[in-house]
């Protein structure tokens, strides 16, 4: 009975000595699969089509209600010269209203409310760009205080957006090519793809000061080259 016993302790061992075998992947096959994992970045370039701007007007009063009352009456001569210029409904959105008490200060002085500053800013569509310079005076001439932020873009921008997609997977393509080659590998298949939002990567929108608009009439605006780029990620699987 001994003997028997220690028998099969021996063969159970045995068994689970080859079932850990089994189970336990080879380092070989750890490294069946060789990726190569890539980013890349497509851009498109066509001339705008739109403009925005933000522009505003800010009025000091000694009083709340003269503040408002002279702020409202000077931005209403305002939007009526956009609409003066072509500019509809739609392309005209309030941006920011405000009222906020002025104070003056002095050294062992108490702070001293000195008035009511009011102000009111409204951002612009402009989608003829050859009034961009005149609006930009007329609005000056018309009581604007401030004009700035002039940022050029496109009204549909899908067809650009996919030129970009394009040009970003045949970027990547190529790399993915390029690196398989340089390596000794050729690529089996793209096991991933994924994209970042687009995005333009151009200048900084520009700032016109209300100073400037009424040294300069009219005022030159250049719109340019609008960019839009797009940035994709990609895995892929290679073999030798």
């Amino acid at each position: 009975m001994k003997s028997l016993a220690t028998f099969g302790l021996a063969v159970i061992l045995s068994l689970a000595a080859m079932s850990g075998a089994t189970a336990a992947p080879s380092a070989d096959a750890a490294f069946a699969t060789t990726t190569l994992s890539l980013s890349a970045y497509g851009e498109a370039h066509t001339p705008p089509d739109i403009a925005s701007l933000d522009l505003g007007v800010e009025t000091t009063r000694g009083s709340a209600g003269a503040a408002m009352r002279d702020n409202a009456a000077q931005m209403s001569r305002v939007i009526e010269a956009l609409k003066a210029a072509g500019l509809k409904d739609r392309d005209l959105q309030t941006s920011n209203l405000s009222l906020s008490p002025q104070y003056v200060y002095a050294p062992n002085q108490p702070a001293r409310l000195s008035g009511y500053q009011a102000s009111n800013q409204v951002h612009v569509t402009v989608r003829d760009l050859t009034k961009l310079g005149s609006v930009a005076d007329a609005v000056v001439g018309a009581g604007a205080t401030n004009v700035g932020q002039i940022s050029f873009g496109l009204d549909n921008p899908l067809a650009a957006e996919n030129l970009a997609r394009l040009a970003a997977v045949k970027a990547l393509q190529d790399k993915a090519a390029l690196y398989a080659q340089a390596t000794g590998y050729h690529i089996v298949r793209l096991v991933t793809l994924s994209e970042g939002a687009p995005y333009s990567p151009g200048p900084r929108p520009m700032v016109l000061m209300a100073a400037q608009a009424r040294a300069a009439a009219p005022t030159p605006v250049e719109a340019g080259e609008s960019t839009l780029r797009v940035d994709i990620s990609g895995v892929f699987e290679l073999a030798k």
